[in-house]
């Protein structure tokens, strides 16, 4: 067994919902999807990404970075918020961004 714990966390937590729109093309936003999974992967502080869908269409993604400062890198990424407007403009009816630091950070594992 293996116990870790962050005594002073830095992480923030993004939690991304979102559904898209009746009539959407969905291969174009899949596309578009795909290419924000790759992209945020090249900010430096960036930790991981996780998507799931529910049975209702709602879609969230838990994105994870190592502070603040690499948040606001993503943020304001150019390409990342012409595919913000782009959402908006094409793909959904609504979304939530909830960008949450993280207070408490530790962990148990079985080896």
């Amino acid at each position: 067994m293996s116990y870790r714990r962050v005594k002073d966390p830095t992480e923030v937590v993004v939690i991304f919902k979102t559904h898209v729109r009746d009539g959407a093309d969905t291969a174009e936003y899949n596309r578009a999807s795909r290419r924000m999974h790759d992209l945020v992967k090249e900010i430096p502080g960036f930790i991981s990404i996780k998507g799931f869908r529910s049975e209702d269409g709602e879609e969230i993604d838990i994105v994870r970075f190592k502070n603040e400062t690499a948040l606001e890198a993503w943020r304001t990424q150019p390409e990342h918020r012409r595919t913000q407007d782009r959402g908006r403009r094409e793909f959904y009816d609504r979304y939530s961004v909830q960008a949450c630091k993280v207070v408490r950070d530790y962990e148990w594992t079985l080896d």
